[in-house]
């Protein structure tokens, strides 16, 4: 196995980068510990939805809890 160094110029490439590890094609250490970094869920689907989409998204799911609630 090859161990490379890459800087990241765009923070988009950390995403593409934490789905090819999710792959299992590469393997993400942090850098300060040697360890596989850990990627918090907020971080990994940043700009996933269009911020319109995402509200319409969320007033659906409080819609749907709602109903739920009383019945």
């Amino acid at each position: 196995m090859d161990t490379m160094v890459i800087e990241l110029t765009n923070q988009k490439a950390a995403g593409l980068l934490n789905e090819l590890a999710e792959l299992n094609l590469i393997r993400i250490f942090s850098r300060e510990s040697g360890t596989p970094a850990k990627v918090k869920l907020s971080d990994k689907y940043r700009g996933f939805l269009m911020r319109e989409d995402g509200q319409q998204l969320n007033n659906h799911i409080s819609q749907m809890r709602n109903e739920w609630n009383s019945i």
